[in-house]
Parts: C-alpha cells; structure tokens; sequence
C-alpha cells in the first residue's frame, strides 16, 4: 500500500473513532441529564448540625452530666450537692451580668461582628432618659417587663403620644407576665432546680391589682376585643377571678368579641365562679356554647382547660362522663389530645381513694412509640403522673416499663419537667421495681442509674434496704452503705436503725473474714457518727437502746473487746439514752468478759442490770461466780450488788476465795 493510502485510510480510521467519542459523549449527556433530578430546599435552623452530630453518639448513663466538673473528686452525688453545683455554676454567671450591667464602662472591646446584642449591656432608663415610641417597642418586643414600664411611664410624663397598637402590645405584654420582669432564657439551671411549683400546685390569686396593667386597659377607650382579651387573659391567669368575669361579662353586654385563649382562661378557673360540681360543669359548657355562637374555632388549649376543670372535681360520680363526652366532643373537631390532656385524665380517674382504673392501658395502646413536641405546660407533668399510677395505683411493672420506654423514644426526655419531676418519675419506678423484681434484676437497674442520672431518697433507700434484709442479701450492704454516705443519708435515724439490724440478723451467715470486717466497720461507723454529732446539729440522732443493744451485739461476735467496753461505757453514763439495751446483748457481752478475763466491766454490767431493773442480773451474777475464779473483793461487790442469797455462795466458798487470793 502506498503512502498515500496508507494516510487516507489512518485519517478514515481517526475520523471514525472521532465520530464514536462525539455519540458517546452525546448520549451520556443525555441519560445523566434525565437521571439528575435536583431534590427540594430543605431549611435548616443554626442547631441542626449539632443535632445531627450529637445523634450520633449515645447516652451513657454511667457518666456524670456534663455540667459537672471532670473530675471524681468533684462530681456531686446528692440531690442537695447536685443542686448546689449547679446553682453555684449559675450565680457566677449572674454575677458576670450585674458586674457587666453596672460597669459598662469596663467593656468596651468588640466580641464580635456584627455585634451581638446579649453580649453588650442593657441600656438602663431613668427619669433624664430620652425616650420615644421606638424604644418602647423595642423594650416590648425583647420582652424587658420593668423597662417597658418605666419607658412608658416617662412618655406619659412627657405627654408623648403612643400609638394604640404599640398600647395593646404593651398591655398583652404585662398581662402575659403580670408586671414582673421573667427569668432569663440563660439561667437554665435555676429552671431545671427551681424549687417552687412542687407536686400539684395551689391555685390562689396572684394578680397585682391597680397595676400599670389596668390603668394601660382603662386609658384604651373604647376598649377593643384585643383590649378585653389581653385584660382577661391575665386577671384569669392570676386568679383575679371577679374582676375577670366583670370584664367578660361588661364585653358580651356591648356585643364585643373575645379570643379563643380568653375563653380557655375563663373555662379554667370556673371552679372559682361556682359552687358545687353541677354548677361549675354548667358554666363550662355555656361557655363553650358562647364560643360556638361566636364561630369561635376551639384548639387544644380549649381542651386542657375543659379537663383541666374536670380534675378539679374527680370526687364527682359524673367525672368520668364529662371526660369522655369533651374527647368525643373536641375528637369531632379534630382536635388531637396532648400529653397534658392525658396527664388531667389520670389525675381525674386513678386517685389514690378511688376506685381502680385501667385507663393508663388504654392510653399508652394510643400513644405508645410515638414522639411528642411541648404543646402545653403541663405535657412535663405526665410522666411523672403515669408512674406514680403504675405504682400506687395499679402495681404494674410491666406497665412502668412501657412508660419508660416511651420516655426515652426519640426526644421525649425532654418532656420529664425539671428536677423535681425527674426525681419523683425515678423514685416511684424504683420503689415498684424494687418491690416486684428479683434483687439481682433491680440491682443492675440501680448499677445503670445511680447517681448520675438519679440519686435515691431516703424513703427509696428504705425499700431497697428491706429488700436486702427480705433476700438475706447481706453482700451487697458494704456497696449501699457507702453509698449512703455519698447521699447524705447518714443522718436519718430509720435508715441507721434498719442497716443495723439487717448487721445483726444475717451476719453469723457470713463466713468471709475480710465481709465480717466490713461489717464491722459499718457498725463501728455508725456508732462514730452518732457519737460525734454537734450539739447544735438540726435533726440531731439520739442513741437509743435498740442502736447501741444491736452495735454491742456486732462487737461481741467479732471479738472486739475494745470497742464493746466503749459501748458498755457509753450505756453506763450517758443519760441521754433513749430505751434500755437489750438484756441479751448485755449478757453476750458479759460471757466475753469472762472469756477475756476482765471482771472488773462484767460486775460493772451486772450494777447497771440491777439499776435498770433486770430481773434477770442474779442470774447474770452467779454465772460470773461460776465461770470465772474471783478474789474476795470481787465476790463481795457481787454480793453487795444482788445479795449473797442470790449468788448461793456458801461460807466455805467465801473462805476459799480468800485462801485462793493468799496464796
């Protein structure tokens, strides 16, 4: 082939494969541009990143919280150390935010940029302060209760006109909080240990009455429905009862509207209006049979309050009737219950006097592997509720087990409330389970829990001491009793009582020397504490003869002659002791003195037996005569203390003890 077909037929062949990339290339756009397919924007808020990171890594309920110092040493274990870490950690920032309020001057350097408005002081408002109705709405819209008054009170001074829209925001805004200033959204500890609001709080009237609230309301004339609702709202809410419903009744007269969330106020505090059960059911449905007259649209918050209501007056035959007629009622509506309005449904039905209710089977098959948002304040109360049914009221472990898991499918943790809760939900799920499991069960609960995630109360500890005493589980003692001492429980007379006795009743089982000593040690540091108490101590622990009768008896068994005596001594000249010993602990101590050879504290005991009014301290005296060999002196200390008759000692016998102390 010549050189010029040879180059015609390698262009041909290149120009093919040229042809081929072009198709390719062509047809792989064309399927990757029909498989692209863009998926839709999905917002993000700033946490959801470190939510999904913190998704990745499991709790471990072993370790302490994270607020805590990193350090064994330094890692509270008590609920009352627990609380005051906390609380200490929160001071200094308080501290820091009044130190940086009242010397702004000390702060001028930029933190950030743009500026970050937390970081800088707050502006302060006094009566030289230049002000106008921009700063008011700011101070409104930031939600600085005190400063919106103040600001508001120097416009008024200064005859600035106010806008009635910027009014009516204020005056929502000192409803809402009854003219105080809120708790900050930093101070999160003091939330979580608040202690106020324990166990079912007591409605009473907290309404600050003359406040800038109502002269705001008088000086919005003519008053509006958004005037009447804000006014309303707040007076219910603090329990101004009276003038609350003279303001609701003064709206409907001039045919004004009020909102939805006036309404749920009123409905309430309808217990308030009316006497007797009948009456106050009346008034709650007049007032929903307003609503519907007014097309007024009912939502969940309608729902709580009606239920809310009706717990008030469980004692009634008809309770569990208006319960189910308002869930069929609002279900028509479509409205879906919360947890509050399930924590109002076991507060109504499951009472402790009441009769049984199974009601709580019926609402965890409803509500079971479901997750839940807040929707109501009360949602954080039903947890708590739902295991105090399973324990008081029904007994059910198995059921305490479904509200625990349901407690801890996805986020629901966040619903257990603060502190307190947290700490009553626990203490009923383990006095049940510590009740109705195998201690080999429960323990390896308690190993999970305890002390990060909770810290037992005395009376929990009470129960898991009989359940020890109930399983003659005396190896597990050691571990309690040192965690007692972490608790703080060490000054609870009935705990202390309980451990010795439980000492007392299964040590002679024990055939390790080193658990013996341990033992031992428990008993002799109970001794201790009590002994060494100050006297100014509050809620001082007296001995009492059961105390010191079980702590002699654990030191005669062991041998511990030495600390025996301590006791013995303390039982002769303390006059505080409340009771007498046991008679059998004296004796036991005795037959050690014998078995020691010391006379001299064994005719001790027999003086205080004889003062204390044994009757058995004869008996206690001829054994010493017959066990042990006596000089004359100690014969006759025995006969002055009980009498020779009782010793049965004849002359001979006397006249050999003195030959016995001659030679």
């Amino acid at each position: 082939m010549s050189c010029k077909a040879t180059a015609f037929l390698r262009y041909q062949i290149h120009k093919f494969h040229y042809s081929l990339r072009i198709q390719s290339c062509q047809n792989y756009s064309t399927s990757t541009a029909e498989k692209i397919i863009i998926p839709p924007r999905i917002e993000r808020n700033s946490t959801d990143i470190l939510r999904a990171l913190a998704s990745t890594i499991k709790t471990d309920p072993t370790a302490a919280h994270f607020k805590y110092h990193d350090d064994p040493y330094l890692i509270p274990k008590s609920n009352m150390g627990k609380r005051t870490f906390a609380m200490a950690q929160e001071a200094g920032r308080k501290a820091a935010i009044w130190i940086r309020q009242q010397h702004p001057d000390l702060f001028q350097q930029t933190l950030s940029d743009p500026p970050i408005k937390a970081f800088l002081p707050q502006q302060v408002f006094n009566e030289q302060s230049t002000v106008n109705e921009d700063i008011l709405k700011e101070v409104i819209e930031n939600v600085q209760v005190s400063d919106a008054c103040t600001v508001y009170n120097l416009l008024t001074s200064q005859n600035v006109e106010i806008s009635r829209e910027t009014k009516q925001s204020l005056l929502e805004l000192l409803c809402f909080y009854n003219c105080e200033d809120p708790l900050g959204e930093e101070f999160i500890e003091e939330r979580w240990f608040s202690q106020e609001n324990r166990g079912k709080e007591r409605q009473r009237k907290t309404w600050k009455d003359n406040s800038l609230a109502e002269q705001l309301f008088i000086s919005l004339d003519p008053p509006d429905s958004a005037s009447y609702s804000a006014i309303i709202q707040g007076m219910a809410k603090y329990c101004q009862v009276e003038k609350a419903w003279k303001y609701f009744e003064e709206s409907q007269a001039k045919n004004i509207p009020i909102t939805c969330e006036a309404y749920n106020n009123l409905i309430r505090v309808a217990n308030f209006m009316r006497e007797g059960y009948d009456l106050r059911w009346k008034l709650v449905q007049e007032l929903l049979t307003n609503m519907k007259q007014q097309e007024i649209q009912p939502n969940l918050d309608t729902l709580n309050a009606v239920l809310d209501t009706i717990s008030s007056f469980a004692g009634a035959k008809q309770a569990k009737n208006y319960i189910l007629s308002t869930l069929a009622e609002f279900k028509n509506l479509g409205v879906e219950p919360s947890l509050a309005s399930w924590y109002y449904i076991l507060s109504t039905l499951c009472r402790d006097r009441g009769a049984k209710s199974g009601v709580l089977y019926d609402i965890m098959n409803n509500i079971e592997n479901k997750e839940f948002q807040i929707r109501d304040i009360k949602d954080t109360s039903f947890f708590v509720t739902a295991m105090e049914v399973c324990r008081n009221h029904l007994q059910d472990i198995d059921l305490a087990r479904r509200v625990d898991q349901l407690l801890h499918t996805g986020n629901n943790y966040d619903l257990i409330g603060d502190s307190y809760k947290e700490s009553v939900y626990y203490r009923h799920y383990f006095a049940l389970m510590c009740k109705t499991e195998p201690l080999e069960v429960f323990m390896e609960f308690y190993d999970r829990l305890v002390p990060n995630i909770y810290t037992p109360e005395p009376g929990v500890m009470i129960e898991v001491l009989r359940a020890i005493e109930l399983n003659g589980a005396i190896e597990i003692l050691p571990r309690i009793w040192s965690d007692m001492i972490m608790f703080d429980h060490t000054d609870r007379e009935n705990l202390l009582v309980l451990v010795l006795s439980i000492i007392v009743q299964f040590e002679g089982i024990v055939e390790d020397l080193e658990k013996r000593v341990q033992l031992l040690n428990i008993t002799w540091d109970i001794y201790t504490r009590i002994n060494e108490q100050s006297e100014t101590k509050n809620n001082r622990i007296n001995f009492t003869g059961e105390i010191l009768s079980n702590i002699l008896t654990m030191c005669v068994r062991e041998k511990d002659f030495e600390k025996a005596s301590e006791v013995i001594n303390k039982i002769e000249n303390d006059t505080n002791i409340i009771g007498q010993p046991n008679f059998t602990a004296l004796e036991s101590f005795v037959q050690l003195c014998i078995d020691e050879k010391q006379p001299t504290k064994a005719i001790s005991v027999v003086q205080y037996c004889v003062d204390a009014g044994f009757t058995e301290a004869g008996l206690l005296a001829r054994h010493i005569v017959q066990s042990m060999t006596l000089d004359e002196s100690y014969v006759n200390r025995l006969i002055n203390i009980v009498g020779k008759d009782v010793l049965q000692i004849s002359q001979s016998g006397v006249e050999g003890a003195k030959k016995s102390e001659t030679v």
